[in-house]
C-alpha cells in the first residue's frame, strides 16, 4: 500500500471537484479515477493532466478496480446524488444499491487502504461500507459533518466580523437534518461564544443560535435549489481529511465513524470529533456536551440506526 496513491470511485460533480482539489493539495504522486462511464473517466483525467504545468506532479489516469492494489486511500463519492426537494436519507436505498457493487470490487483487490466515504447519506453508507468490507472501523470512516462544521465556522464568523479560522465548534451527530451544533463548548479563539458575542453588541443568544444551526442545516438544500449541486466544500474537506492522513497530523474532525461506548452510543456510524491520523481514525475524543445536546445526539443517532434497519443492514 502506497499512502501517496488515491483512488476516486465516481466523476460525478462531486469526485470530479474533489479530484481536481487533491490535485491541488499536492499531497498524492498517483491518482485513479473510476466511473461507471469509463469514457466519463477518461475525460476527466485527460482534463486535470492539462493542469498540471500550472502545479505540483501527479500521475492522473482513469482505471479498473484491479489498478487500486497499491493505493493507500479509497474515496467514494459514487451514487445518485440529492436533488431538490429531497433530504440526504432519500438518497438511501438507490445508493445502497450502488455501494453493494463497488464495496466488494474493492476489498477484493485492496484490503490495506483506507476507505473514506463521502456519498450520501453518508453516516448510512459508511456502516453500509464498513459491513460489506469486513475491515477495521478504524480504516472506514466517512466525511461526515466535517463540511457542517466548516459552514458553522464561516457564518458564525462572518456574524461575528472575524476570521473563521479563529472560530471553533462542531456540528455533529447525522449529516443531516437531525445534526447538532454543540454550543456549549464553542468559542472564538478561546474566548466562550456568548462572551465574544456580548463583546459585538449582540446578546439574543438563543435566537442567534437557532438561525446559525438552521442555516447551517439548510445550506445544501439552498445551495441545491440555486445550482443544482454542492461539490466545493465537500471537496475541499475531503481533501484536509486526506491531509491529515497522509501527513499524520491528528487533527480532530467530526468525521463520521464507528461509535461503541461513547457519548452513551452503541453500533452506529455517526460524526463524532475523532482523532485523524497515519492509523485512520485512532481515537474518538468526549467532548463536553449539555444534557440538552446529548440527548439531541442520542435522538441523531436513532435516526441513523431507524434507516440502518430498514435496509436490513
Amino acid at each position: 500500500m502506497d499512502i501517496r496513491k488515491v483512488a476516486v470511485i465516481g466523476c460525478g460533480m462531486v469526485g470530479s471537484t474533489t479530484a481536481f482539489a487533491l490535485m491541488e493539495s499536492g499531497l498524492f504522486t498517483d491518482m485513479l479515477l473510476i466511473d461507471v462511464n469509463r469514457d466519463r473517466a477518461v475525460g476527466e483525467a485527460m482534463d486535470l493532466s492539462h493542469c498540471l504545468p500550472f502545479t505540483r506532479p501527479v500521475e492522473i489516469r482513469a482505471g479498473d478496480y484491479k489498478d487500486i492494489s497499491d493505493c493507500g486511500i479509497i474515496i467514494i463519492t459514487a451514487g445518485v446524488g440529492q436533488k431538490q426537494g429531497e433530504t440526504r436519507m432519500d438518497c438511501i436505498h438507490n445508493n445502497v444499491k450502488v455501494f453493494k457493487s463497488i464495496v466488494p470490487q474493492i476489498v477484493k483487490y485492496n484490503t490495506d487502504a483506507f476507505i473514506l466515504v463521502v456519498s450520501n447519506p453518508v453516516d448510512v453508507l459508511s456502516y453500509v461500507t464498513y459491513k460489506l468490507s469486513g475491515l477495521p472501523a478504524q480504516k472506514v470512516f466517512g466525511s461526515g459533518t466535517v463540511l457542517d462544521s466548516a459552514r458553522l465556522k464561516f457564518l458564525v464568523g462572518r456574524r461575528l466580523n472575524v476570521d473563521p479560522r479563529s472560530v471553533h465548534a462542531f456540528v455533529i451527530g447525522e449529516h443531516g437534518d437531525s445534526e447538532l451544533a454543540v454550543w456549549s463548548s464553542a468559542n472564538v479563539s478561546g474566548i466562550e461564544l456568548d462572551k465574544y458575542c456580548a463583546h459585538c453588541g449582540y446578546v439574543s443568544h438563543a435566537e442567534n443560535r437557532k438561525k446559525l444551526a438552521d442555516d447551517v442545516k439548510n445550506s445544501a438544500y439552498e445551495i441545491i435549489a440555486r445550482k443544482g449541486a454542492t461539490y466545493y466544500g465537500i471537496a475541499a474537506a475531503t481533501t484536509r481529511i486526506c491531509e491529515s492522513i497522509v501527513r499524520d497530523e491528528h487533527s480532530i474532525m467530526p468525521v463520521s465513524t464507528l461509535v461503541n461506548g461513547h457519548y452513551g452510543l452503541n453500533d452506529v456510524y455517526i460524526s463524532v470529533p475523532s482523532l485523524i491520523g497515519a492509523h485512520g481514525v485512532e481515537d474518538i475524543i468526549d467532548i463536553h456536551l449539555s444534557p440538552e445536546e446529548a440527548d439531541a445526539l442520542i435522538d441523531s443517532a436513532a435516526t441513523l440506526k431507524h434507516a440502518i434497519k430498514e435496509i436490513g443492514m
